[in-house]
């Protein structure tokens, strides 16, 4: 059964999963991270099956979160490296990790840790305002019609009320 897209939803998040689509993909990405760039390397160490593994890379090509680049001729092979677009979902996989750190670690604690090569400390994401540094929080966040918000749909008296606690 063929899913319904979600690419021309007025909402970044959905945007976002129609992107990755299922669960292998952002492991692709978090292997791309770990320095996997060629197609045997990205089967042995995720255990996907090879179809599977084909399907997500041709998307995340496609999508331009990873660029193939040959690096053998006879017989023709291509590895898998990360764009800026690929090397910004980062940011993403850190807030995921953050989250599965907290929520779903074991008693013995998470199983992987960030170190921050620059100040030489163990690090973890924190989601901070842009302007003022400060940590947010959904009690002191609003959500707001954005410039890319359909106009058609800030009409729709359903819209109106998501949007009518919410300052839209």
């Amino acid at each position: 059964m063929k899913r319904s897209s979600l690419a021309r939803w007025p909402c970044s998040i959905a945007r976002t999963m129609d992107l990755l689509g299922d669960w292998w993909t952002p492991l692709v990405l978090r292997e791309s991270f770990y320095g996997i760039r060629r197609f045997d390397e990205f089967q042995r160490t995720l255990g996907i099956a090879r179809n599977t593994l084909t399907e997500r890379l041709t998307r995340l090509v496609a999508e331009g979160l990873l660029e193939k680049q040959m690096y053998q001729e006879k017989p023709l092979r291509y590895e898998y490296v990360l764009t800026e677009k690929g090397r910004d979902f980062f940011a993403v996989l850190l807030a995921m990790t953050r989250w599965g750190d907290r929520w779903l670690s074991g008693v013995d604690g998470p199983p992987v840790t960030m170190h921050h090569d620059t100040c030489g400390h163990e690090a973890q994401a924190e989601v901070v305002c842009s302007a003022c540094g400060e940590h947010l929080t959904s009690d002191d966040v609003t959500m707001r019609f954005g410039p890319g918000y359909p106009e058609r749909l800030k009409k729709v008296p359903e819209v109106r009320r998501r949007f009518a606690g919410q300052g839209g």
